[in-house]
């Protein structure tokens, strides 16, 4: 039993979900949805798209949470499933016919940070449709080690696949960035 008012770690609520206690899932979801949802965001403008990834992450960490092996941070275990759905529903997804000055037009509406409007025009200007081009594995390693910064290992465990296959693909990526921006 923890102390009145003392918050339960990530660890002790994911032990707790795999128990049966329903309460733990609506606290990692009220800890994690608000920032799984703005990292999605910088990979998918589809809001709708993000909203169902984002379903999906937590009926996922329900169902999976009796095997969560203890080792890591929770966080990173829910990105890691958050970002492979992602991953699944832009497979499936058609290509956008969205243009720039369409989005630019909708960013006018909108009151944006500076950053949104950075990450806007990479992702809708010249570099965002080479950046479309790439294949869903590809795209979220260049968006794993270009846009969020992280190292070439910190990118496998997030991805959950081998540093080698991250430095490969990030070897196509740049190749094939290089031929449509050429």
């Amino acid at each position: 039993m923890r102390p009145t008012g003392s918050e339960p770690s990530d660890a002790d609520l994911v032990s707790a979900l795999a128990s049966g206690d329903r309460s733990a899932l609506a606290d990692l979801y009220a800890r994690h949805a608000p920032w799984l949802v703005v990292r999605l965001t910088r990979r998918c403008a589809d809001p709708s798209i993000v909203d169902e990834v984002v379903q999906d992450t937590f009926v996922a960490v329900w169902r999976g949470a009796r095997r969560w092996d203890g080792r890591g941070e929770v966080a990173a275990w829910i990105w890691g499933i958050g970002v492979r759905r992602l991953l699944d529903a832009l497979r499936h997804r058609p290509a956008t016919t969205t243009t720039w000055a369409e989005w630019h037009e909708q960013d006018l509406r909108q009151e944006q940070s500076a950053e949104e409007r950075v990450l806007l025009g990479v992702e809708y200007g010249d570099l965002g449709a080479a950046l479309d081009r790439l294949s869903p594995e590809l795209r979220a390693v260049v968006q794993a080690t270009v846009l969020d910064g992280l190292t070439t290992r910190e990118a496998a465990r997030l991805l959950g696949i081998p540093s080698g296959t991250v430095k490969t693909r990030m070897m196509r990526a740049k190749a094939q960035l290089r031929e449509a921006l050429a």
